[in-house]
């Protein structure tokens, strides 16, 4: 695809997990950014994705729908549809969805190549 252009929804690479999964949109891996990843996590009502960091960026993790509480360093934070939190590069974080439905959380990464420590 090259540099920027359309990822229709069907063409996002989609990395199914125990707990849910992640979907990928823009990515130096999909070959259409080189600043940064784009992708959505949805996180199954009473699981949640293990603690982990990112060594090489920072991320911005925005709620669509669901209930969540998120792990930040050592803070615990609830967030539903329409919270935003800003992930500093290093810092240990989850999130496990308290609610009955899907989360689903829009992920940003100021890197086209993320690095994931801990998953």
């Amino acid at each position: 695809m090259g540099r920027g252009g359309l990822t229709p929804f069907d063409q996002a690479v989609v990395e199914p997990q125990d707990w849910g999964r992640l979907e990928w949109m823009v990515s130096g891996a999909i070959g259409n950014s080189d600043t940064m990843t784009v992708g959505r996590c949805t996180i199954e009502p009473g699981r949640q994705n293990p603690p982990h960091y990112h060594p090489n960026c920072d991320e911005v993790l925005h709620v669509i729908s669901g209930t969540i509480d998120h792990r930040l360093g050592e803070s615990q934070l609830p967030m539903s549809a329409g919270d935003t939190i800003s992930i500093p590069a290093g810092t240990v974080h989850n999130a496990r969805n308290v609610g009955s439905e899907p989360a689903v959380l829009m992920i940003a990464f100021s890197t086209p190549d993320r690095k994931v420590v801990g998953e």
